[in-house]
């Protein structure tokens, strides 16, 4: 008997998966706002070295503050004066000559001065992250990365060993913590550390809530629960730029961006544990208290006395319910170790073309609200027909079409002149429209390929190669410096490389969750709900069968 069998019968989709869904929703806002949060707290205004040593030496006279700068600062090709360097000593004679092609330049002697019109603090206002300096401010976004991939495998393996409840609320506990004391950094390292732990601690949140939602849903509605999923994201992406625009220091920022996770916390008591998870550890008489309250809730009190801990018992059986399993299982069978290595190479493609199109914000010459705005809208449409062609072509067509369709719109834009602005951030919005598909379809497509008893370890390995990406997506936009177009080539390679990958793994459209690793070895994953067979299990009444297997 398959766990689909009995929540069709009480209902795969009713208000207590309704609840589930919108107390998970509150949590997941805060995770795009933390993901996207460095595009603001770490953007860099213009700036230019500090002259008011001079200044207050008299040396510039009576000099307008433009002649000032004539005089100590050199001119860049586009006209504007140098971010980085400026003259040993003031030239006075550029004020009628204004060559200054031939002197010699030094670094800033006395700091810069910011331009706070857009911004009124950020890491590099605060420490001074530029220039020579400005690799560390880039390197914020790679150091959050590092921690959720770190704590993806962590609570991947933890959330499989002691169940996903408990271990979301430490999720959500400790992001809150290292979150908010982030914001009370006293020094650039202090907040890379805090920075790094905040990443490990709410990732949690995404790769648990997820399987949560998946594990309590039926087939049917599994890829509803994925675009709903996926939907937050969408909202927190769009919501970020409007936040950070009225909220404009970073200190601030990042406190406002890591409130909800208040919320969350108090309403973790109303989220259940996943009864699929218990049966597969051999807690029957927990999950049989969670399905008798899933069919309280949903109005199915009729079958709630078929079900008995005796009946879950004939759920799982092939393999032993007191045994540990861990990320080592991913690849102790060849079927497994396939898919864990397809699985993984796709989802680091995903999360390097998404992530690298969204921290280029800035790399468009628009305005960083608006970009980022548009960058977050562009999903709902395209996260409304992803849960179109989920059914209509399927979980793998549509991620090897995502896919391809992102490094097709990359390798476009390497074409495009530079002073085609806006045609440029109209590809790349495409591209990123394609980009929130393949990780729409990813995340619900990855959770339906690994059995239960590793679905979390599988989600956490995944989710740890996704965030390697995104982890190396800021340094691969530093390449630019090399060549200028390098980014925009090593991207799209990724996200071609990726679709090739995916159209490799096998289509779970229709098809029952696997429970056991056997499953995935026997290729008992092709099953479907709608087959004959099951029709015919679903047929028996629970407690009966039960009653029928104990007489025997």
């Amino acid at each position: 008997m398959k766990f689909e069998h009995l929540l069709s019968d009480i209902n795969g989709f009713g208000r207590f998966q309704i609840m589930i869904i919108i107390i998970s929703f509150v949590a997941r806002f805060t995770l795009p706002c933390h993901f996207m949060l460095g595009n603001f707290i770490a953007a860099v205004p213009s700036h230019r070295c500090d002259l008011s040593t001079l200044d207050d030496e008299g040396v510039f006279g009576n000099l307008t503050q433009e002649q000032r700068l004539t005089v100590t600062i050199p001119v860049q090709e586009d006209g504007t004066p140098s971010s980085c360097k400026m003259f040993p000593e003031p030239q006075f004679h550029l004020l009628s000559n204004s060559n200054d092609s031939d002197l010699a330049t030094v670094p800033c002697q006395n700091g810069w001065v910011y331009d706070n019109s857009t911004f009124k603090s950020t890491l590099a206002t605060e420490w001074d992250l530029v220039c020579d300096q400005k690799g560390q401010n880039k390197a914020t976004a790679t150091i959050f990365f590092l921690g959720v991939m770190f704590g993806a495998m962590t609570f991947g393996s933890l959330s499989d060993r002691f169940g996903r409840k408990t271990m979301l609320l430490v999720s959500y506990i400790s992001g809150m913590l290292f979150g908010v004391a982030s914001a009370f950094s006293t020094s650039f390292i202090m907040f890379a550390v805090l920075r790094f732990f905040t990443g490990f601690g709410i990732t949690g949140i995404v790769i648990i809530s997820s399987v949560l939602s998946v594990e309590w849903v039926d087939i049917e509605h599994r890829k509803l629960v994925g675009v709903i999923d996926s939907l937050s994201w969408t909202f927190g992406n769009s919501m970020i730029p409007a936040i950070a625009y009225c909220v404009n220091d970073w200190r601030q920022l990042t406190i406002v961006v890591t409130s909800p996770l208040v919320l969350a916390i108090l309403t973790w008591r109303w989220i259940p544990e996943s009864a699929r998870w218990l049966i597969a550890n051999g807690k029957f008489e927990k999950a049989n208290f969670y399905l008798q309250q899933c069919a309280q809730i949903n109005q199915k009190q009729e079958f709630a006395s078929k079900i008995t801990p005796e009946t879950l018992s004939s759920i799982v059986v092939t393999e032993r319910k007191d045994r540990t399993y861990s990320y080592l299982d991913l690849i102790r069978t060849p079927k497994m170790r396939r898919l864990a290595l397809l699985t993984g190479i796709v989802w680091y493609g995903v999360a390097s073309t998404y992530y690298g199109i969204s921290f280029n914000i800035t790399g468009f010459g628009l305005n960083i609200y608006l970009t980022q705005f548009v960058y977050g809208a562009i999903e709902l449409p395209v996260t409304l027909s992803v849960y179109y062609l989920l059914d209509k072509v399927g979980r793998r067509n549509t991620e090897v079409g995502s896919l391809l369709g992102a490094g097709i719109c990359l390798a476009i834009n390497i074409f495009l002149p530079r002073d085609m602005s806006v045609l440029r951030t109209v590809v790349a919005m495409l591209g990123k429209g394609c980009s929130a598909a393949s990780f729409t379809t990813v995340v619900l497509y990855s959770s339906e390929l690994f059995p239960t008893v590793v679905r979390q370890n599988g989600m956490g390995y995944n989710s740890s190669m996704g965030r390697l990406g995104v982890s190396l997506a800021p340094l691969i936009l530093l390449l630019d410096e090399v060549w200028r177009d390098l980014p925009q080539v090593l991207l799209c390679s990724i996200a071609l490389l990726a679709s090739l990958v995916a159209r490799m793994l096998p289509e779970t459209r229709d098809r029952c969750l696997p429970e056991t690793i056997q499953d995935i070895e026997d290729g008992q994953t092709g099953k479907s709900l709608a087959g004959s067979q099951v029709v015919e299990t679903t047929e028996i009444p629970l407690k009966s069968k039960a009653n029928d297997e104990g007489e025997n």
